[in-house]
């Protein structure tokens, strides 16, 4: 019967027509008092969000190009333009920051918080490559900027409750701008237990509870120059995975920076940012609360980054131009020790990242050259040096079991190149755009030693000997705007070459018990990766406006094997209404039929789902302070359902309340 509803609400909404709020994020966010858009930046105001303390994942999940591959109720793992995180650069205010887990139960994102960030910048292909190399694009968790509104001391109080998990949220900030010197302290503690699937099911091991703390602040040395200072720590701890077959015990980060700033309008160099940065992972892996595994193991693994850039911005003419000069050094270790359940015979040890130090240096520049008042054009290119080393003696005899000639060190060249064509006027627009790219092996793809894989229940090889990935793009993007009504279309295509995935070898043994054998890293001649998003809105009255998108995706590789987590065709329809200080929105979201999965590469067909959602904003004044309310039912007709992206088909959460609030002291 639900079903039955699913689909007549979802030929209803179809009649719907559907909206676009920026280039890379769909308007999924409906509960907001306000909106602030940034070209393709949007602020991440947690005050305009569907809730007051919405998670980065959540957060990201609202993009039309990104998907977050799900492996428990934390922690999930960005992907953009079908391609994960080994093909991207993800980094964090510039600052580039590398996972601790071999299993990939870490992103970068999971190491921040709302409360740390202003905004977060998606770049798409090669428009993400301003901060480094990738194939996919770029995500930039962008910290808050300085604050000398002399404003004195603000005070914020987020406090947040869903039933579904019995999940607790709770945020403090601190805020103090003068003149010459401002000072952000937060914090937030989030904790569930854990949640039910449809039908109340119960999802075993999908707890976790974490605390992240920052603190930033700043110095104005004079009118045009500023020093600023931030660090951020980050702790979760008891982070259940339904989806593998180990836990975290402890995930921990501590992020540092300090850079200088310069701005005068009146100079060659308009602004200049330089920025020193140091952070270190540590991540523990263990299946202890598991009650039934055929070995003990416990896998720790550690990531130190040492790290600068320098942006400088000039105009000169018709010409807006950007440098950034970058370098990064990086070590990534990990480890695996088995307890046999015999006693007397002895732990087993060995290192599944042998200590590998990755040394990088590059230069970008941006052009953007305006042609006339309806035309701009710009380019850009990244060329980068890389070397990686193993510096642990016992991993590089481990690897020259399989690979005899391999030398301890390899030096890579990378290049990044991107050009695009801009055409707008007061009621439409339209953007052609080109890229090359080439991006390294990832530490797991070179250097990993038996890695499992729960996906296709293969053990993973590295392979130091793979070529650079290379892609081609192109992208096309349209947009129409009459009055009240918009629509949009926008499309990515990319040829990749030297296409880096897991090749089964049959003439090895698999050292996981119960796994089906041995994966290499090899490359596929070539792979096509391809989307296409339809959106569209329309103002119905001052109140009331629809909304929503719709979105086709295709993978194949040159082995004429689908690609995995390849996101099938997907939907979205929304009607909102909005008052002075009250706002409501239904939507309607979900994907098709998941047919063109890969057996293969270890997917199976997801079936198709339709979920409902209704959620509610208020605020209210009182002297001095603002309260910002918000609550609503998630997943209303408690389907049971998990996507194309849910690792080994873990089922999202069924029915959930929640309520959140937020107190701001001026």
């Amino acid at each position: 019967m639900k079903k039955h509803i699913i689909y007549s609400l979802c030929l209803l909404f179809s009649g719907i027509i559907f909206a676009q709020e920026d280039s890379l994020v769909v308007k999924k966010d409906t509960t907001k008092l306000a909106e602030v858009i940034i070209l393709s930046r949007r602020k991440l105001n947690n005050h305009r969000q569907e809730k007051t303390l919405s998670s980065i994942d959540d957060y990201l999940e609202k993009s039309n190009k990104v998907a977050m591959i799900k492996r428990g109720n934390y922690a999930w793992e960005p992907s953009l333009n079908n391609m994960n995180s080994d093909r991207l650069n993800v980094t964090i205010d510039g600052m580039q920051i590398f996972g601790a887990c071999t299993d990939k139960m870490d992103p970068i994102t999971s190491y921040v918080d709302v409360s740390n960030l202003e905004q977060v910048s998606i770049g798409s292909g090669q428009n993400g490559t301003e901060n480094g190399h990738c194939v996919g694009g770029g995500i930039d968790l962008q910290l808050a900027s300085s604050k000398y509104y002399q404003s004195g001391l603000k005070t914020s109080l987020d406090l947040g409750y869903e039933t579904n998990g019995n999940y607790r949220v709770a945020g403090l900030d601190l805020e103090y701008s003068g003149n010459t010197f401002y000072m952000n302290a937060d914090g937030i503690f989030r904790t569930s237990d854990n949640y039910d699937a449809g039908g109340n099911n119960e999802v075993m091991y999908s707890q976790f509870q974490k605390y992240n703390v920052s603190v930033q602040t700043g110095f104005k040395l004079s009118e045009n120059h500023s020093i600023d200072a931030n660090i951020i720590y980050d702790k979760a701890t008891d982070v259940g995975y339904p989806a593998l077959p180990m836990d975290v015990s402890l995930a921990e980060a501590l992020i540092t920076s300090v850079s200088h700033n310069y701005s005068n309008d009146s100079t060659f160099i308009k602004t200049l940012e330089t920025k020193l940065y140091f952070n270190t992972i540590t991540h523990i892996m263990d299946d202890s609360k598991r009650p039934d595994v055929p070995i003990r193991m416990d896998m720790p693994g550690w990531s130190d980054t040492y790290g600068f850039y320098s942006k400088a911005t000039t105009t000169i003419k018709k010409h807006r131009l950007l440098f950034n000069v970058n370098g990064y050094y990086n070590r990534s270790l990990a480890e695996m020790t088995m307890y046999p359940n015999d006693p007397n015979q002895p732990a087993m040890f060995m290192y599944t990242w042998p200590d590998i130090r990755t040394l990088y240096s590059g230069i970008f520049i941006k052009d953007s050259y305006v042609l006339n008042e309806k035309e701009q054009l710009s380019a850009s290119v990244r060329f980068g040096y890389q070397n990686n080393r193993i510096a642990e003696e016992v991993g590089l005899e481990s690897l020259r079991i399989f690979y005899p000639e391999i030398e301890d060190s390899k030096n890579r060249f990378l290049t990044s190149i991107a050009t695009d064509y801009t055409y707008k006027t007061t009621n439409y627009d339209l953007t052609f755009g080109l890229g090359y790219g080439e991006r390294a092996p990832s530490v797991s793809e070179g250097y990993g030693f038996f890695l499992f894989n729960s996906f296709d229940n293969y053990d993973y090889i590295g392979n130091p000997t793979l070529d650079n990935e290379k892609a081609i793009e192109i992208n096309t993007k349209a947009n129409y705007h009459n009055n009240q009504f918009h629509i949009g279309v926008e499309a990515s295509y990319f040829y990749i070459s030297d296409y880096i995935i897991g090749d089964i070898d049959e003439t090895l043994n698999a050292m996981t018990i119960g796994a089906n054998g041995v994966r290499i890293y090899e490359a596929l001649s070539n792979a096509s990766i391809f989307d296409v998003f339809l959106n569209s809105s329309y103002q119905l009255s001052k109140s009331f406006s629809v909304n929503g998108t719709i979105g086709y995706n295709y993978g194949r590789g040159s082995n004429d094997e689908n690609l995995p987590l390849i996101s099938p065709f997907s939907y979205l329809a929304e009607v909102n209404y909005k008052a002075k200080r009250f706002n409501a929105a239904i939507q309607l979201e979900g994907n098709g039929n998941q047919s063109n999965y890969s057996s293969f590469y270890g997917e199976d067909e997801t079936p198709a789902y339709g979920i409902l959602n209704l959620n509610f904003g208020n605020v209210f004044y009182t002297k001095g302070t603002k309260f910002v309310l918000k609550y609503g039912i998630e997943n209303i007709l408690d389907a049971e359902y998990s996507t194309f992206a849910d690792w080994n088909n873990i089922p999202r959460q069924g029915r959930n309340f929640y309520v959140n609030m937020s107190v701001v002291l001026k």
